[in-house]
């Protein structure tokens, strides 16, 4: 039984995780969200409580290690590319919100 059981299986991609995956995740503070975006992006709008790592000097490495770790960052491309990185690294306990601070917002997510 892995961390992200609780996580809808299914997916066409078992590294990307649903709106309402991600919701509950925070609600639950059951992962650590981490916003790859720049941080002046991130200062215009993010999820709260996320903690912002961008991805022109994000290190794998460095990522939370108490608990699963959920990616994101505008729409979903430079996301992937940090999961990419995490799984190259050896962290199978990463996952990726594909939808991004632009569908957080349309799903009726609030950013802070």
């Amino acid at each position: 039984m892995g961390m992200f059981d609780m996580f809808e299986s299914g997916s066409a991609n078992a590294y990307e995780v649903s709106y309402a995956d991600l919701a509950e995740a925070m609600k639950t503070k059951a992962c650590a969200l981490i916003d790859v975006r720049e941080a002046n992006e991130f200062a215009a709008g993010h999820v709260e409580g996320a903690e912002n790592r961008p991805l022109s000097s994000f290190d794998a490495t460095r990522l939370p290690t108490d608990k699963p770790v959920i990616l994101m960052c505008k729409a979903g491309g430079r996301s992937a590319q940090a999961l990419a990185k995490a799984r190259a690294a050896g962290r199978d306990d990463v996952r990726h919100y594909k939808g991004g601070a632009l569908g957080w917002s349309q799903a009726g997510g609030e950013l802070v």
